[in-house]
């Protein structure tokens, strides 16, 4: 279809004024000084040179309308008729409406020649001519312009039809013409160029069909997009070129990962605004009289990438000079201005700081009740002494009482959940910092958009604000099937029901299952943060979690006991006052722990009673009901069986922060739980863990966390037996650079070699025990990104990470001699014994030889408060699979027996 479609393309500047022939015409060229050297304009290449084709077509202007003139001699006369020939579409009485003739008036050449421009300006037509100036007998001949049947785009990949089509003002059933074709060719390549593509040409061509219809085809090659070959800076002395290209949006095309850039190509907007970025850094250094002379985008040769050279001009130095403070406001006082700017005399002039200083004048004005305080920075540049004087001038207006809080966007959210959140009422004094409280407040319930804010609008009288939120509502309910992988938990899945905004009142409903390797769990819960609308928090959760534990046997994981809790809770929480909390909370839970079957039984044909309660049958007949502590330690034997417990316990919690991901702030909670309301459990569990945020500019963010905790058995036990149960012990939080549960108590047991007091270097079992104490600190820094990267949801950290798990009774060890075998000889049977500690198979007499299979000995490792510290760097990505978080961490400080472990990654899908 294309190539009968262009066998038959006519250009379409194919033209005839009164027997003339104008040219086709493509597009128009551009003007040699269409990219003048302006700031927001890209311009020529240095060495103009002629275009290919491929790039911008040539093209010609129409050559001017030569109007017919009347016969030589005849000067005027008298029109006797007018007559309309090749009108189809058009009345003869409309055509002579706009030639503006009638019969019986006079004319000239004059006159016969405005007829014919005003035919023309119609755009009704492509061909006229005014016949008959001789005899006064006019005849006007026309040839209409085709009606359009269709638009076609040819050639876009990039730009889809449905971005292209809006900006072409032509359409299926209108009248055809030229003007208007050339208007949509430069709308079309103008689309191109803010994608970045300049290199883009637009041909447009007719095909001519019956009836005087055609099909309008916009023939586009669209090139690739232009990018910034260099960035040249002449003028800056104080700052090298590459110091000052790092504070441009822009970047220089190509490097190592130049393919994953966005901002390397051409863009006039981003040209200004990287103007913007150079001032503001020279006025942060100093430089008030920095400003950019020039800026100019030239193209290349090629025509395919840009070349911009800044011109600038730093001029000298300067330091703050004389900082004074003057108010008109009764409340606040000269002095107090002093110390809440922070500017002080012989620093350097810091243009930053300045606004910064505004910002906190500001929200001092508006704890006071000035909403819309002005408050105005005079500055005097002292040329000959570099310096800067700055009057801070915060000039008179009204104490303003809010007048009405509106509220938009919420169509889901009820208005009282979003008004409850707001710390200043109606009829309230103004208070800027209990607006912003309120703002920390909305965007901490995870309801609403980021881009959240509570805006002020003046109100019906001078001291009346109207505070207005405009929210945008984001997914609260969850229906999440989740599949990943954990280099802890090998495959997960889990399948959870939840809405943190159920019936939009801010109530949380949960249900969920979650199935991995080692653990399993059911739970459902509900949550009413605002009891009978007073700010009393209820919550109660019912579950069943199956926890399989595990140790290292060779290197390899495998599971030890099994833990499995059924039970449920209640809470119940106020606050103390805006920032302080307190809630309080009973569970009550049924433990039973077993050991893993094929870990520590090696019978083929073990059958276990199907209640789980009986004896245990083997193929030689019922095995011990004692757990036997070769196989399984003693340690895990003592702990083996069901247990009820029954705990209350509290939380004391302050939290500042401001909203989910905070950049200031902190956050600490206090909390102990007491067991021993009846149940089999005696112990009192108190802990602690902080987090503070500081926002450190340019999308810096530190944070450094703590906690620890202790648990005092309120019971003691006998033996090497710890009165904390394994299950109740901390076995601490995950310190990256070591495997889970990979500090702390445990029992190494090793293989006897050559002989029984010969060790081997394997390691047959390593097995965690936990702690009654430990702590935890971590220093992390998340890294800036690119808005493109950010956009992503890519966040890099680097961190460090130090921490102790330790505070337990040393376990009754099981060490194993191993056994001392001698071979059948004539009429003596063979004999096998086993040896006790300290003994050699010498003692046993002749032909006995040592077995080392059996033997091995335990170490108690690891039960130490020294600290373990670890650094490395990771990346959060919430991705379109689901979150990941990678980690890369070296331990620098270990204990004997710590696990490390260099790189770890956890990722789920969601489908």
């Amino acid at each position: 279809m294309k190539t009968s479609r262009q066998a038959g393309a006519v250009l379409l500047l194919g033209t005839i004024l009164g027997g003339w022939s104008v040219p086709a015409f493509a597009q128009d060229a551009q003007a040699p000084d269409a990219l003048a050297p302006t700031p927001a304009q890209p311009a020529p290449p240095p060495a103009s040179t002629t275009p290919p084709a491929a790039t911008q077509p040539a093209t010609t202007q129409p050559a001017p309308v030569q109007p017919v003139t009347p016969a030589t001699g005849v000067a005027q006369g008298v029109i006797r008729s007018i007559a309309v020939r090749g009108a189809e579409r058009l009345e003869p009485e409309t055509v002579r409406s706009y030639a503006n003739l009638n019969p019986g008036q006079e004319y000239s050449a004059e006159t016969l020649d405005t007829a014919l421009k005003a035919l023309y300006d119609t755009e009704l037509f492509a061909d006229v001519q005014i016949l008959g100036g001789e005899t006064g007998n006019i005849v006007i001949q026309v040839r209409e312009n085709p009606v359009i049947n269709r638009i076609v785009l040819e050639g876009n990949k990039r730009i889809k039809d449905d971005k292209i089509l809006p900006e072409i003002k032509l359409a299926p059933r209108q009248i055809f013409t030229r003007s208007k074709a050339r208007a949509d060719v430069e709308r079309i390549i103008e689309l191109y160029k803010r994608q970045g593509r300049f290199a883009a040409s637009v041909e447009p061509k007719i095909v001519q069909l019956d009836q005087n219809r055609v099909d309008l085809v916009f023939e586009i090659v669209e090139g690739d997009k232009s990018k910034v070959r260099a960035i040249n800076i002449i003028g800056n002395e104080q700052y090298t070129d590459d110091r000052l290209r790092k504070e441009m949006f822009t970047r220089e095309a190509g490097g190592l990962l130049g393919f994953i850039k966005s901002n390397d190509t051409y863009d006039p907007d981003r040209l200004a605004a990287d103007q913007t970025k150079l001032r503001a850094f020279y006025l942060t250094e100093g430089y008030a009289d920095f400003r950019v002379v020039s800026a100019l985008a030239e193209l290349t040769p090629d025509r395919r990438d840009f070349v911009i050279t800044y011109v600038v001009e730093e001029g000298p130095r300067y330091r703050f000079g004389e900082i004074t403070a003057e108010s008109q406001l009764r409340d606040l006082k000269p002095e107090t201005i002093q110390a809440v700017v922070g500017v002080k005399k012989g620093e350097w002039f810091n243009a930053k700081a300045v606004e910064d200083a505004v910002t906190r004048l500001s929200e001092t004005a508006g704890a006071l009740g000035y909403a819309f305080s002005d408050i105005d920075p005079n500055y005097t540049r002292n040329a000959e002494t570099r310096t800067m004087d700055i009057a801070f001038r915060v000039n008179e207006t009204p104490r303003v009482y809010v007048e009405r809080i509106d509220i938009q966007g919420n169509t889901n959210t009820r208005d009282k959940v979003v008004r409850r959140e707001f710390r200043i009422n109606e009829g309230d004094a103004f208070n800027a910092l209990r607006v912003k409280r309120s703002q920390d407040r909305l965007l901490s319930l995870g309801y609403f958009q980021d881009k959240l804010e509570i805006k002020q609008t003046q109100g019906s009288a001078p001291d009346r604000v109207i505070l207005g939120v405009d929210v945008e509502e984001k997914p609260t309910g969850q229906l999440q099937l989740s599949a990943g992988y954990s280099s802890l938990e090998r495959f997960i899945l889990a399948l959870n029901v939840e809405q943190n905004n159920f019936r939009g009142m801010g109530q949380t409903l949960s249900a969920g299952v979650n199935y991995s390797r080692y653990s399993k769990s059911v739970q459902l819960g509900f949550t009413e943060p605002y009891l009978f609308d007073r700010q009393i928090l209820l919550g109660g959760e019912v579950y069943r979690r199956d926890y399989n534990s595990f140790n290292f046997i060779n290197n390899e994981r495998n599971t030890t006991y099994s833990q499995v809790t059924t039970g449920g809770g209640l809470r119940l929480g106020f606050p103390i006052n805006e920032f302080l909390t307190f809630g309080t909370r009973y569970n009550l839970n049924h433990d039973k722990l077993t050991l893993d079957r094929d870990t520590f039984f090696t019978d083929p044909d073990l059958i276990a009673d199907p209640d789980g309660d009986g004896p245990l049958v083997g193929s030689n007949g019922p095995l011990p009901a004692e757990c036997d502590p070769a196989i399984a330690g003693r340690y895990l034997c003592d702990e083996l069986g069901s247990r009820i417990t029954s705990a209350i316990g509290y939380s004391v919690a302050f939290d500042n922060s401001n909203g989910i991901r905070p950049t200031r702030g902190q956050r600490v909670v206090l909390s102990q739980d007491f067991a021993g309301l009846g149940g089999d459990v005696r112990y009192l569990r108190t802990r602690g863990d902080g987090t503070k945020w500081w926002g450190l500019g340019s999308g810096f963010i530190l944070s450094a966390h703590a906690e620890g905790g202790y648990i005092h058995p309120l019971k003691d036990t006998d033996g090497g037996r710890d009165p904390v149960r394994i299950t109740d012990r901390f076995f601490g939080a995950q310190l990256r650079g070591f495997d889970i549960r990979g500090i702390g108590p445990r029992v190494v047991r090793r293989l006897t070699a050559g002989s029984p007091t010969e060790l081997s270097d394997d390691v047959l079992r390593s097995d965690s025990l936990g702690g009654r104490a430990y702590y935890m600190g971590r220093l992390e820094l998340e890294v800036p990104v690119s808005s493109s990267i950010r956009n992503l949801g890519i966040r890099p950290s680097a961190f460090v990470d130090i921490g102790s798990v330790w505070s337990l009774r040393k376990p009754d060890l099981e060490p194993r001699a191993g056994s001392c075998t001698r071979p059948a000889t004539g009429d003596v049977p063979a004999d096998t014994r086993e040896l006790a500690i300290g003994q050699t198979c010498d003692a046993l007499g002749t032909g006995y030889a040592y077995n080392p299979g059996s033997g091995f000995q335990e170490f108690f490792l690891g039960n130490s408060p020294k600290p373990r510290l670890s650094v490395g760097v990771g990346v959060n990505w919430v991705s379109p699979f689901g979150p990941l978080r990678i980690d890369i961490a070296r331990a620098l400080l270990k204990q004997e027996g710590d696990d490390t472990k260099l790189f770890s990654f956890n990722v789920g899908t969601q489908f």
